[in-house]
């Protein structure tokens, strides 16, 4: 354990002193952040009041907001907690790059160890940045609508702790095969482009054809997606049931904005989302490790 925690300090230290990395990894999310307030908002919006119209209700602009500010909260930490995981996680291809790696191996130090400080290290850092986001998000929350419980909040940094172990576990097992920049840069490019469409952040899932409906619903983003919706929204819910809407308009805005995912046709509980995300993380873990210590046995 001493071997693999200074390794893990180590990777720590050289991820924040790579000020390159670390600024891409923290600019990210406020460029995400920016962009989702000044262009999805108006959106959003249109489309909460919309449906309420057509449902015949009323409802005061703070809701609306606290709805909207909920979806982008909720959007915005599922792509950070797992894009900026693809960034954190480059200092493994780094290290292969400078021959750090191979000085690493010809040490004593067994291949799953060297593996787990990588993947620790990032979880760290991912961390780092990404409760700074969600207490940035929690700002942005206070100053359109604030509907949350200390409840909310924990279970939303939970969220937020699962999809990064999620993030990092799957980012280990793309990035390890690489060895230049340029086939890390490509990933990441591809990464940020096309996981918020994947998991259902920058539009509903139930937007979706029904065919790409099912074959997004076996994806395990996409239930991290929605736990982080139905924990940054409930509270919103929850005031609209005390002004007397129907649960059926509730619960069709809760269709609409992926707090209710179905997988082929059955709602899916938040247990067991939970179950999908935790089991995601040990699969993709196992994995990530069982490519390092093959790989150290070829090289032997």
């Amino acid at each position: 354990m001493t071997g693999l925690g200074a390794l893990i300090q180590r990777n720590t230290k050289l991820y924040f002193k790579d000020k390159g990395m670390f600024f891409t990894s923290l600019i990210t999310p406020v460029i995400l952040l920016v962009l989702y307030a000044t262009f999805l908002a108006n959106v959003y919006e249109s489309s909460f009041r919309s449906a309420l119209e057509a449902a015949g209700a009323t409802v005061s602009d703070k809701v609306i907001w606290g709805c909207v500010g909920g979806q982008l909260v909720s959007s915005l930490l599922a792509v950070s907690s797992v894009t900026v995981a693809f960034c954190t996680n480059l200092l493994m291809v780094q290290d292969k790059i400078t021959g750090a790696r191979q000085d690493l191996t010809i040490a004593p130090v067994k291949s799953g160890t060297l593996a787990l400080s990588y993947y620790l290290s990032s979880v760290v850092s991912t961390l780092l940045i990404c409760f700074t986001t969600a207490g940035i998000c929690m700002i942005y929350l206070g100053c359109v609508g604030w509907f949350l419980t200390a409840g909310d909040v924990a279970a939303l940094l939970l969220d937020v702790v699962l999809l990064a172990l999620f993030g990092t576990a799957l980012s280990s097992c793309i990035n390890f095969p690489l060895t230049t920049s340029g086939q890390a840069s490509a990933v990441g490019t591809i990464v940020s482009a096309g996981y918020g469409f994947l998991c259902g952040a920058y539009m509903p899932i139930s937007s979706f054809s029904e065919g790409l409906q099912k074959v997004i619903s076996c994806l395990p983003g996409s239930y991290g997606t929605s736990l982080l919706r139905n924990h940054a929204l409930r509270g919103v819910f929850a005031e609209m049931e005390r002004m007397g809407f129907p649960p059926v308009v509730v619960e069709a805005i809760r269709d609409s904005v992926d707090c209710n995912l179905y997988f082929f046709g059955n709602k899916v509980s938040l247990r067991a989302m939970y179950l999908v995300l935790v089991s995601s993380i040990v699969l993709f873990l196992i994995l990530y490790v069982a490519m390092n210590i093959r790989s150290g046995r070829k090289k032997k």
